[in-house]
């Protein structure tokens, strides 16, 4: 949807106020016409009514024992040690605002809650509900939210407080978006929250940046041989459009970002093959160790594909004793066999190789000739 064509709130509460007397209460439909609510927010009510569940039905918010705080802490310690600098940042971010940072795991338990805001007594007792470590605000305990639609949907979201399916949390508004961990699986999401606050939409957009840096965070965590840090050549990389990949001794992915997963169309996730350098890139993988020894300020690197993408190769955090590779080969000898790669992938047609690397067939025959063996009949 278009900035022209999003609907202004109070359309918004008009449409959603519509929509739950249709969707929850079953009444008639009345108009054609009226602007619609997302159709993430309709599956998530859908699933709420399948629960047995009404919307007047009390949420309540229990309370979590010291040991279940110190389990959730533990349990997720990797993700708290790169979300709590991100979440400090946002709450500079957004302390004007009232709105606070909500982190929770994959289950929708909160893991790690930012400043919560002044206000009136009311707002501050329903903040406090749900900015504790340990509370469960997953769908089945409070229904429809930020937090849980991001985590069903695993996309970006935000909801207006008539969205939520309780009556008693329609006085949040919220945005939130999924995190991702380097193996490419779900781990949690990012959550700013506001109680009886001016609805602020573009926290998504922040939310959205917000939960790219934590995930960037936990791939440069992530212990590994080589990192690889990608842009497209004349892009210069940033924090969000940065691509990392964690590269094992083997030559193995161990690990990824969403702007490496999005731009190398090779998602990374569990359950999966491993996924070698050899897969993605039209180069000896010695060439990306010994680029990184030397310091090389940025490759420019072909992909199977036929794209390129700028490189720059640097050292991981571990390595293991005996693990160096080899010498790097001759930039020719790597030449050579990549033409020939190209020749056999197009089965033996030139002219389909040459096409594919964006060269001459002459000069793919010159290439593969020079690069035959002494006496080698064809």
């Amino acid at each position: 949807m278009s900035a022209s064509t999003v609907p202004s709130i109070p359309e918004r509460s008009l449409a959603i106020a519509q929509a739950r007397r249709e969707l929850i209460h079953g009444e008639a439909a009345r108009s054609r016409g009226t602007v619609r609510i997302e159709p993430w927010i309709v599956r998530s009510w859908q699933r709420c009514i399948e629960a047995g569940r009404q919307p007047q039905q009390r949420v309540n918010f229990d309370p979590v024992a010291q040991s279940a705080i110190r389990e959730v802490a533990e349990r997720n310690r990797a993700l708290l040690a790169a979300a709590r600098p991100v979440i400090e940042r946002v709450s500079r971010a957004i302390a004007d605002t009232r709105y606070f940072a909500v982190l929770t795991d994959a289950k929708g338990i909160v893991v790690d809650v930012g400043p919560l805001p002044d206000g009136t007594d009311t707002s501050t007792r329903y903040a406090r509900h749900i900015a504790r470590v340990g509370v469960d605000l997953s769908e089945r305990a409070v229904g429809t939210s930020a937090i849980s639609t991001a985590l069903s949907e695993q996309e970006s979201v935000w909801l207006h407080r008539g969205e939520h399916f309780f009556e008693d949390t329609s006085i949040y508004s919220c945005a939130g978006a999924p995190l991702f961990g380097p193996q490419g699986d779900c781990i949690g999401m990012l959550d700013l929250t506001g109680v009886q606050v001016v609805e602020r939409p573009e926290l998504r957009h922040l939310a959205v940046l917000s939960a790219r840096s934590i995930e960037n965070t936990l791939v440069l965590n992530e212990p590994c041989e080589l990192r690889l840090h990608l842009s497209w050549p004349g892009c210069p990389g940033n924090e969000a459009t940065e691509g990392l990949l964690c590269i094992d001794e083997s030559g193995n992915v161990t690990g990824a970002n969403a702007a490496a997963r999005q731009m190398l169309h090779q998602p990374l996730a569990r359950g999966q093959h491993a996924l070698h350098c050899n897969d993605l890139f039209a180069l000896p993988l010695n060439m990306l160790f010994d680029a990184a020894r030397r310091g090389d300020a940025m490759l420019e690197v072909p992909l199977w594909s036929g794209l390129r993408v700028q490189v720059e190769a640097r050292r991981g955090g571990r390595r293991s004793a005996g693990a160096a590779p080899e010498s790097q080969p001759r930039l020719r000898d790597v030449e050579t066999a990549l033409i020939r790669k190209a020749v056999a992938d197009a089965r033996g047609n030139v002219a389909e190789a040459a096409r594919t690397l964006g060269i001459s067939r002459a000069t793919v025959y010159r290439k593969l000739w020079r690069g035959r063996p002494a006496g080698s009949a064809d």
